[in-house]
């Protein structure tokens, strides 16, 4: 597997980079080098290292993808969330009609896309390791840090309280590109846990949930009551395109945004002022909400998949995005284990 063709999100910490891609059941982790121009030094963990996945190997023995579509660092835990997404077959230009046919008409579902978990992080002389359980860093007599995710029974918690929901319910069952339920951004501000949809988008309207954790039962992360129920529903003013990753900026998300169907672009970043400050769910327009930013994009290739605040290397204070991408356009390849990502400054705000 190419893990640099299938880059979905990322998040930097310190002079290490997380990774997560859209085909892998691993978590990526590079470290700056001393020249501080490029992140080398590859370790791969596998996530069913410290969870069980709920989707057994196939017959071939290959675990089915969990779609990592969100990464974040908060409380000594690394967070990841899959995709949550059914998908229907793709279609080559050489399939025949009856193929083409059968393909499009298949759905499937895959259990292992359907987690939200959180990874204890220790650090080494050799850098941050994932592990099963590490020390709480806040306290040194509290409980350890263990690993845990919502998604690990069937059908997953979240799932379940999504069912009935008038405006997402109807949605669990469509594959995601198709403006299915589809989550591509993770956002932890406390103990707000914030879920980007992709999809689907209501009317032009893109949905970010919101959810908090009230521990876990072994394993199993448990939700807590929020609301009247276990989640809030934020509805934001994006111009009619979903969310692909998230980032917290201080009480701000900043949320890259792209379209829901199968289509390049256009391809944005909107800033959501005050968002960890909301105390029920909200309708984010106006003022509220603002873009900041537009990425370029390519005709079939190079679809920003993932931003992460960086510290600018110039050493100026401004802050910049680290954007990937994913289907990387050739020029990005210098050669087979190296891909190129971009450093994009943020306007200051208001500016």
């Amino acid at each position: 597997m190419d893990i640099a063709e299938s880059l979905s999100t990322l998040r930097v910490d310190g002079r290490h980079l997380w990774l997560g891609g859209d085909e892998t059941v691993t978590i990526e982790r590079l470290t700056l080098s001393p020249a501080g121009d490029a992140f080398a030094g590859h370790v791969s963990f596998a996530v069913g290292d410290f969870l069980p996945l709920p989707e057994p190997p196939d017959a071939d023995g290959v675990v089915p993808e969990i779609d990592i579509e969100g990464l974040d660092l908060a409380g000594g835990y690394l967070w990841f969330t899959g995709s949550h997404a059914r998908t229907r077959k793709r279609v080559r230009p050489d399939h025949a009609t009856e193929t083409a046919l059968a393909r499009l008409a298949r759905v499937s579902n895959n259990a292992n896309r359907h987690l939200v978990g959180r990874i204890p992080i220790l650090d080494t002389e050799d850098g941050p390791v994932l592990v099963a359980t590490a020390p709480d860093p806040t306290s040194g007599t509290g409980a350890p840090l263990t690993a845990a995710a919502l998604g690990l029974s069937k059908p997953t918690r979240l799932t379940r309280a999504l069912r009935d929901d008038p405006h997402l319910g109807p949605f669990l069952r469509i594959p995601s590109k198709d403006n299915g339920l589809d989550i591509e951004g993770l956002a932890v501000v406390g103990e707000r846990i914030y879920l980007g949809l992709r999809g689907p988008v209501l009317r032009g309207w893109a949905v970010v949930l919101e959810l908090r954790v009230a521990g876990s039962d072994g394993q199993d992360l448990v939700l807590a009551p929020l609301d009247g129920g276990s989640y809030r529903k934020h509805f934001l003013d994006l111009g009619g395109l979903g969310v692909r990753d998230m980032a917290a900026h201080g009480d701000d998300l900043l949320l890259l945004t792209g379209p829901t169907m199968d289509l390049d672009g256009p391809v944005r970043v909107y800033v959501w002022r005050g968002a960890a400050q909301a105390e029920t769910s909200v309708v984010v327009h106006d003022k509220e909400i603002e873009k900041i930013l537009d990425i370029p994009y390519g005709d079939g290739l190079d679809h920003a998949e993932g931003i992460s605040l960086m510290p600018d290397p110039a050493g100026s204070g401004q802050d910049t995005l680290l954007v990937i991408h994913d289907s990387p356009a050739p020029a990005r390849r210098r050669h087979r284990h190296e891909i190129l990502a971009d450093l994009v400054p943020l306007p200051p705000a208001g500016g």
